[in-house]
């Protein structure tokens, strides 16, 4: 029995479904494992075809590719460590999400995730088959438990693997970014830790997937609870812990961690921004764009969209295109030309002027003698979105669209204009949050961003916010402040709060009877709007999913 284990840890970011991309880069670690003297290499849940790959592995073909490579790869074990290598697995006539044991050239071990998250943003029980409780596997006389991600959140598998004699827990883990990520798993994986006393050795992928964003973080936590090491977030990472056996208890010893690196792990306006840059970063670079273009407004959500694109991708690869129109104003069409020579990126205007008096006289038999209404301000935000699009189909940019979550939420968008586009970074991210990134990212330049210092103007982040459709306008004249407002949402949206709890904290009975109305009849415009970055705990698509025709309402209490 050996009383020393190395366990390298491979934090990487694969690409949904590129399986031999996926193992060049599995093998790449594998080198660096073996050159580091590991015994065991560690890979994230699911990594030969990425994960979530939601109804991707209920195509046979890709299972059976799966397989194939997994085989291939174990070949590799005969001359270097051991590995934990996830895919899905069939067996028989049920699908598992798995992971393998490779030792020796050979697969030795499989075992299936036992319990199958289906909440949120997680829907694994429509396509894989729940597995029996894992036993632990045998590798140098050391007994290993390998609970797959969602095993260590639920009761029963850790307990299991304690109760069958398991010395130490590896577990390959596929769990996204949202700011509460970090205390929610040091606190659920320290209470597994805590109560059966083994220690944890957790992998997990980084990486943005459609409007996921994998951070990383991966760590070890001792079985005393100490994190004992800590990869970086939002970047791949690698690294070998040392583990050893020491003193005397009932499982013949406790392993300790002897060597490992640790860094600071992101938290806070940084790890916000960290997550908007990488999910577009992987967006536009997985799925083959060259470019990205947007529309440039001189305000503060295309400013920081903007900012966010450069940093991802560098300046060089962004396009902004201001469109002004009669209501523009000279201090937009100043602020958005110094926004964007501070980005440093390629800069146009484009009037739509013209677009816009040509459907004035195509719509005169119709709307002449009536008031103007948001009927005109919206051919305006879609004579941009036509202006965008046709850049985008000659030249070959994705579009990217600037609408932050309290728009979104409330329908203050234009369904076909502002809103159309291949991505939007801010999805997520409400007005006030809006701000107070911009403010922070002037502050800070972090260096491995692509972008340069200060990008956003002070001007564009201290003016009133406008969509700038009619004379005089201002977000205002439409909706509560942007604090009161998001306050509301907040607690509609993210908390599920009745509207009575929502009214204790000193809203107005209109105020919030009319954004919850406005909230749900919104629903529709959400549900053609472009994927974005989860950044909180109730993201719209994939977390929060209200039917589109709904007619219930929280009753608010008389407004007299």
């Amino acid at each position: 029995m050996t009383q020393t284990l190395k366990i390298a840890s491979a934090q990487l970011n694969p690409i949904m479904g590129d399986l031999a991309g996926n193992f060049a880069k599995a093998v790449h670690a594998f080198e660096s494992a073996k050159a580091g003297g590991a015994d065991i290499l560690v890979l994230p849940e699911l990594f030969i075809i990425g994960y979530p790959p939601e109804d991707l592995v209920l195509k046979s073909a890709a299972i059976e590719d799966c397989r194939l490579k997994a085989e291939e790869f174990a070949k590799l074990t005969a001359d270097g460590p051991a590995v934990v290598f996830p895919l899905p697995y069939r067996d028989g006539d049920k699908l598992h999400n798995a992971v393998m044991f490779m030792q020796d050239g050979k697969i030795t071990d499989i075992r299936f995730k036992h319990h199958l998250p289906n909440y949120g943003v997680f829907d694994e029980a429509r396509v894989f088959h729940r597995g029996p409780l894992p036993d632990p596997i045998d590798f140098k006389g050391v007994k290993i438990g390998l609970p797959i991600c969602e095993d260590l959140w639920q009761k029963g598998v850790a307990s299991h693997l304690h109760d069958k004699g398991a010395e130490i827990l590896i577990s390959p883990n596929g769990s996204p970014w949202r700011r509460t990520a970090l205390s929610e798993r040091v606190e659920a994986l320290g209470e597994k830790v805590h109560n059966e006393g083994l220690p944890l050795i957790y992998v997990n992928q980084v990486g943005g997937q459609d409007e996921l964003v994998f951070d990383g973080s991966s760590f070890a936590m001792s079985a005393d609870e100490k994190i004992v090491q800590s990869l970086r977030s939002f970047i791949e990472d690698f690294d070998i812990s040392t583990w050893k056996k020491t003193g005397a208890q009932k499982k013949g010893g406790e392993w300790q961690c002897v060597e490992a690196a640790q860094y600071n792990q992101l938290t806070g306006p940084e790890a916000d921004w960290r997550a908007m840059c990488l999910g577009l970063g992987d967006y536009v670079n997985k799925n083959g764009f060259k470019q990205v273009t947007l529309g440039l407004s001189g305000g503060i959500d295309s400013a920081m969209v903007a900012a966010i694109a450069a940093d991802a991708l560098g300046p060089d690869r962004v396009w902004c295109v201001m469109m002004p129109s009669k209501y523009t104003s000279g201090n937009s069409l100043d602020d958005a030309k110094d926004c964007a020579h501070r980005i440093g990126c390629k800069y146009d205007i484009v009037s739509i002027k013209p677009a816009v008096d040509a459907y004035k006289v195509m719509m005169k038999p119709f709307f002449e003698g009536l008031e103007p209404s948001t009927a005109e301000e919206n051919i305006q935000s879609r004579a941009r979105a036509v202006t965008l699009m046709a850049l985008s189909n000659k030249f070959g940019p994705m579009v990217l669209t600037t609408g932050n979550k309290s728009e979104m939420a409330v329908g203050y968008a234009t369904l076909y204009g502002d809103m159309c586009g291949g991505f939007n970074p801010l999805k997520d991210v409400y007005k006030t949050e809006v701000f107070k990134l911009a403010t922070w990212r002037n502050q800070n330049r972090p260096d491995d961003l692509l972008g340069g210092d200060y990008p956003i103007p002070d001007n564009i982040i201290t003016k009133p916010p406008t969509a700038e459709l009619r004379e005089n306008q201002k977000d205002s004249d439409s909706l509560p402040e942007y604090e009161v407002l998001d306050d509301i949402l907040f607690g509609l949206i993210e908390e599920e709060l009745p509207v009575e709890q929502i009214l204790a904290r000193g809203h107005k009975p209109a105020d919030v009877k009319r954004i919850q109305h406005l909230l749900y009849i919104a629903e529709y415009k959400r549900r053609q709007a472009p994927p974005g970055v989860k950044i909180g705990t109730k993201n719209f698509g994939r977390d929060r999913r209200y039917p589109i025709t709904n007619k219930y309402r929280d009753v608010v209490p008389d407004t007299k």
